[in-house]
């Protein structure tokens, strides 16, 4: 499966992809993102990592407003 970035405050969407196999890592600093298949933020802070510059090739996935299970969904779409 892929490796997940998750924000760390989004304990349900890291429990569910979790389950569904993939590797999920804590978004904590510009680093952690860097061989992330994908990264899930809150949304919360638009500069959650304090990046200037992305660091990451693959989606980047704006969880606010979506539910775990939703989030599921955008990101197995995205890995497709």
């Amino acid at each position: 499966m892929a490796r997940i970035g998750v924000e760390e405050t989004l304990t349900d969407v890291k429990q569910a992809l979790t389950e569904m196999g993939h590797e999920v890592v804590d978004l904590r600093n510009e680093d952690d993102a860097a061989y992330c298949d994908c990264c899930i933020i809150s949304g919360q802070d638009k500069n959650v990592l304090g990046m200037t510059e992305t660091q990451i090739s693959g989606a980047v996935i704006n969880a606010n407003g979506f539910n775990a299970e939703d989030v599921c969904n955008m990101v197995n779409d995205k890995l497709v």
